[in-house]
């Protein structure tokens, strides 16, 4: 069966529409006013939003929560949620949400409002097809009042600007820079300690042939509050670069750089759990060849020889903590290491250097 269209090429003349209703912004000006007032109003406070996201990240701790047991303040509180997530996720998601409740009101209540009716076409428009959109896209230009709301655009303009401060803001969450991680928590005079204990160690704990992950006692001293000195996120990024290994071996199995003689006690080494390719934490030690052997990438390092590297793609040895005992007869450390403690980096060099004149000389 011929359709209409079919047979004289022309749309239904009344295809059944209902008359166009007006909107009140359409025949008040009053109202029209007040709800430029209101999207206008949307987008400055989303600007306040992501204002308040920016100085929420510099001055709310990361380690304080709300609607947490014990002190917020304190690292010993536990349950509720973080007071920075909580602070980020009601500005940023308040943000976005009047950003969008502001441009759905613009369209449905002051962008022009009328019904159009379109012809299909083939695939490929036509040229004046293509010139009738651009028109049209100029039409929508118009009747948007985007050039004649000026203070809708520079609010909205505002607001969408402001969007990109969270993102600057968020980059220093990637991580702290290479060249920041020159030094960990170690210091002269600090002990070394069972990381599961904190039990301080003595020479006599340690028999030959054995390995003891340990780290500085910092991390189980608390103040006379009772709070943990270091804690929290601080704690976390402490533990990533200050975790260390203590093995004890004959002394005449031992060739120590020159310098390094008196780096250990009776056969007792330590060195930086942190494997020097990429990072991970390594202890799967072999006894007899008193190699050190990496379970990520298969890096092994020879304890016996200053931690150099003999298999793997690591080319650092092994960074070396300098031991002492205490007048208590507990191994301390005599310094913080005088190697970086980190993964392999462009910058690496450089920071050596620094690190080679704060200890007199090449580590």
């Amino acid at each position: 069966m011929t359709t209409e269209i079919e047979r004289t090429g022309d749309p239904i003349a009344d295809p059944g529409l209902a008359p166009h209703q007006y909107r009140p912004q359409d025949v008040d000006g009053n109202q029209e006013r007040r709800t430029e007032r209101q999207i206008a109003g949307m987008f400055g406070v989303a600007t306040l939003l992501l204002i308040g996201f920016c100085v929420a990240y510099f001055t709310i701790d990361s380690d304080v929560r709300v609607f947490a047991f014990g002190d917020p303040n304190s690292g010993d509180a536990f349950g509720g949620w973080s007071a920075q997530n909580f602070t980020f996720g009601t500005t940023l998601g308040g943000a976005l949400l009047l950003i969008g409740i502001g441009i759905i009101q613009w369209a449905k209540k002051l962008m022009g409002d009328h019904e159009m009716v379109e012809m299909r076409h083939p695939a490929r428009s036509s040229d004046e097809d293509r010139s009738a959109v651009m028109a049209d896209i100029n039409a929508g230009v118009q009747e948007s009042g985007i050039g004649r709301r000026p203070l809708i655009r520079n609010s909205l303009l505002g607001a969408v600007g402001a969007m990109g401060l969270p993102a600057i803001v968020m980059l220093r969450d990637l991580g702290p820079l290479p060249h920041s991680q020159d030094e960990t928590v170690w210091k002269k005079g600090m002990r070394v300690v069972n990381d599961v204990s904190g039990a301080p160690i003595k020479p006599a704990d340690l028999e030959v042939g054995q390995l003891v992950n340990a780290e500085p006692a910092i991390f189980f001293e608390t103040d006379d509050e009772g709070h943990p000195v270091i804690h929290g996120h601080d704690l976390l990024a402490a533990k990533a670069k200050a975790a260390v290994i203590v093995v004890r071996m004959r002394p005449e199995d031992i060739t120590p750089k020159k310098g390094r003689e008196n780096w250990g006690v009776e056969g007792i080494l330590c060195y930086s759990k942190i494997c020097t390719h990429v990072g991970c934490p390594i202890s799967l030690w072999e006894q007899q060849t008193h190699h050190l052997l990496c379970p990520c990438h298969q890096s092994t390092f020879d304890l016996a020889d200053n931690g150099k590297v003999i298999f793997g793609p690591a080319y650092r040895p092994l960074p070396q903590l300098p031991l002492a005992v205490d007048g208590e007869g507990y191994l301390v450390a005599v310094s913080d290491f005088p190697e970086i403690v980190a993964p392999s980096y462009p910058e690496l060099a450089r920071d050596q250097e620094k690190l080679n004149e704060k200890f007199g000389g090449e580590a």
